[in-house]
């Protein structure tokens, strides 16, 4: 997509297009529209995560409830939204076995209940047993520390969402 459709797309288009950057928040794209021109990807990246940076703690675990449990529930029954369907599928975590599966949904319970929200992880990233391997490490950080990293996590799946919907070099990210 180039910089003339991005900035001359009108409100609904804009939102059906970049809402679902950051998982199930389309709220964030309807906000970001009204800052329109955006020069390149660059700057889309940056109106995107200064709105996340500046949303109090509380409303930045709502974000992060937002994504599902990595080889979750909404992955067996098929709701995952499409773009987290590839982002698990890449990481092969669309054909776990039995027992890898009952792994991760223990781990993805221990760290729900530890810290509130859903474990995060640019899942195009990493492949099933890194999954895992960073479910179980992570699951050990203090809580202002797990917050922050999730967060980060929610910016590198927005920038490649990012650069899939511009057709940008994910190298370059």
């Amino acid at each position: 997509m180039d910089k003339k459709k991005k900035n001359s797309m009108d409100f609904g288009e804009f939102v059906d297009v970049f809402g679902n950057v950051i998982e199930r928040c389309p709220l964030i794209a309807a906000k970001k529209k009204t800052q329109r021109p955006f020069s390149d990807l660059e700057d889309l990246k940056k109106h995107f995560f200064a709105f996340i940076d500046a949303l109090p703690q509380k409303s930045q675990e709502g974000i992060l409830r937002c994504h599902p449990d990595l080889a979750g529930s909404e992955l067996r029954r098929g709701t995952l939204t499409a773009e987290s369907q590839r982002e698990q599928s890449a990481a092969g975590l669309t054909s776990l076995g039995a027992d890898e599966r009952l792994r991760l949904a223990e781990l993805n319970a221990q760290y729900r209940a530890r810290f509130g929200f859903p474990f995060v992880l640019a899942a195009r990233f990493s492949d099933r047993a890194a999954v895992s391997r960073e479910l179980a490490r992570r699951l050990l950080c203090p809580s202002a520390q797990e917050l922050r990293t999730a967060l980060g996590e929610v910016k590198k799946i927005g920038s490649l969402r990012l650069a899939d919907l511009l057709r940008a070099d994910p190298a370059k990210l």
